[in-house]
Protein backbone atom coordinates (compact mmCIF):
# COMPACT_ATOMS: atom_id res chain seq x y z
CA UNK A 1 0.00 0.00 0.00
CA UNK A 2 1.41 3.02 -0.52
CA UNK A 3 1.74 6.04 1.75
CA UNK A 4 2.95 9.62 1.81
CA UNK A 5 3.95 10.96 4.65
CA UNK A 6 4.47 15.15 5.03
CA UNK A 7 6.27 16.90 7.63
CA UNK A 8 7.92 19.91 8.48
CA UNK A 9 5.51 22.48 8.51
CA UNK A 10 4.33 25.26 11.20
CA UNK A 11 4.00 28.63 11.78
CA UNK A 12 7.11 30.89 11.21
CA UNK A 13 7.37 34.39 10.54
CA UNK A 14 7.64 36.57 7.52
CA UNK A 15 10.79 36.61 5.90
CA UNK A 16 11.52 32.95 7.61
CA UNK A 17 12.33 29.40 6.68
CA UNK A 18 10.95 26.05 6.33
CA UNK A 19 11.55 22.77 5.30
CA UNK A 20 9.08 20.55 3.89
CA UNK A 21 9.22 16.52 3.39
CA UNK A 22 7.54 14.19 1.88
CA UNK A 23 8.47 10.92 2.66
CA UNK A 24 6.85 7.55 0.05
CA UNK A 25 6.60 4.26 0.78
CA UNK A 26 4.84 0.89 -0.92
CA UNK A 27 6.79 1.11 -4.21
CA UNK A 28 9.70 2.66 -6.02
CA UNK A 29 9.11 6.05 -6.88
CA UNK A 30 12.11 7.42 -9.00
CA UNK A 31 9.89 7.25 -12.57
CA UNK A 32 7.36 9.75 -10.74
CA UNK A 33 6.70 13.33 -11.19
CA UNK A 34 7.39 14.45 -7.73
CA UNK A 35 5.32 17.96 -6.88
CA UNK A 36 4.56 20.50 -4.05
CA UNK A 37 0.74 21.93 -4.17
CA UNK A 38 -0.77 24.06 -1.95
CA UNK A 39 -4.16 25.20 -0.78
CA UNK A 40 -5.30 28.82 1.01
CA UNK A 41 -8.68 29.63 2.47
CA UNK A 42 -11.28 29.72 -0.03
CA UNK A 43 -8.86 29.16 -2.58
CA UNK A 44 -7.90 25.79 -5.15
CA UNK A 45 -5.39 23.74 -4.71
CA UNK A 46 -2.42 25.38 -7.29
CA UNK A 47 0.94 23.48 -8.19
CA UNK A 48 4.07 25.35 -6.28
CA UNK A 49 6.71 23.23 -7.43
CA UNK A 50 7.49 19.96 -10.10
CA UNK A 51 10.37 17.71 -9.73
CA UNK A 52 10.07 15.90 -13.19
CA UNK A 53 11.39 12.34 -13.40
CA UNK A 54 13.48 12.86 -16.22
CA UNK A 55 14.96 15.83 -14.98
CA UNK A 56 14.45 19.76 -14.63
CA UNK A 57 12.07 21.57 -11.99
CA UNK A 58 8.77 23.91 -12.62
CA UNK A 59 7.87 26.96 -10.01
CA UNK A 60 4.93 28.67 -10.00
CA UNK A 61 5.99 32.31 -10.34
CA UNK A 62 5.14 33.57 -7.31
CA UNK A 63 7.73 31.25 -5.64
CA UNK A 64 10.60 31.59 -8.01
CA UNK A 65 13.72 32.42 -6.21
CA UNK A 66 12.41 31.58 -3.24
CA UNK A 67 11.48 28.04 -2.58
CA UNK A 68 13.41 25.23 -4.11
CA UNK A 69 12.50 21.44 -4.75
CA UNK A 70 14.58 18.55 -4.65
CA UNK A 71 14.56 14.83 -4.17
CA UNK A 72 16.31 11.60 -3.30
CA UNK A 73 14.94 8.63 -5.37
CA UNK A 74 16.93 6.54 -2.76
CA UNK A 75 14.69 8.08 0.04
CA UNK A 76 11.58 7.61 -1.70
CA UNK A 77 11.37 11.81 -0.95
CA UNK A 78 10.98 15.16 -2.49
CA UNK A 79 11.44 18.34 -0.38
CA UNK A 80 10.62 21.88 -0.68
CA UNK A 81 13.01 24.61 0.99
CA UNK A 82 10.91 27.38 1.22
CA UNK A 83 12.57 31.13 2.21
CA UNK A 84 11.56 34.13 2.73
CA UNK A 85 8.16 33.15 3.50
CA UNK A 86 5.70 35.59 2.93
CA UNK A 87 2.26 35.89 4.36
CA UNK A 88 0.56 34.83 1.23
CA UNK A 89 2.50 31.24 1.47
CA UNK A 90 0.34 30.49 3.75
CA UNK A 91 -1.55 27.23 2.98
CA UNK A 92 -2.17 23.86 3.45
CA UNK A 93 0.68 22.03 1.17
CA UNK A 94 0.24 18.76 -0.45
CA UNK A 95 2.75 16.49 -2.21
CA UNK A 96 2.12 14.92 -5.05
CA UNK A 97 3.67 11.63 -6.62
CA UNK A 98 2.14 10.82 -10.42
CA UNK A 99 2.72 8.95 -13.40
CA UNK A 100 0.89 9.00 -15.75
CA UNK A 101 -2.72 7.68 -14.68
CA UNK A 102 -0.90 6.77 -11.70
CA UNK A 103 -0.94 10.07 -8.77
CA UNK A 104 -0.88 9.78 -4.66
CA UNK A 105 -1.53 12.71 -2.66
CA UNK A 106 -0.04 13.32 0.97
CA UNK A 107 -2.10 14.30 3.85
CA UNK A 108 -0.71 17.67 3.94
CA UNK A 109 1.16 19.68 6.35
CA UNK A 110 0.14 23.25 7.73
CA UNK A 111 2.44 26.70 6.86
CA UNK A 112 1.60 29.19 8.69
CA UNK A 113 3.23 32.62 8.30
CA UNK A 114 2.65 35.14 10.81
CA UNK A 115 3.98 38.55 10.29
Amino acid sequence: QVQLVESGGGLVQAGGSLRLSCAASGRTFSSYDMGWYRQAPGKEREIVAVSWWRGGTFYVDSVKGRFTISRDNAKNTVYLQMNSLKLEDTAIYYCKLSNGPNAYWGQGTQVTVSS
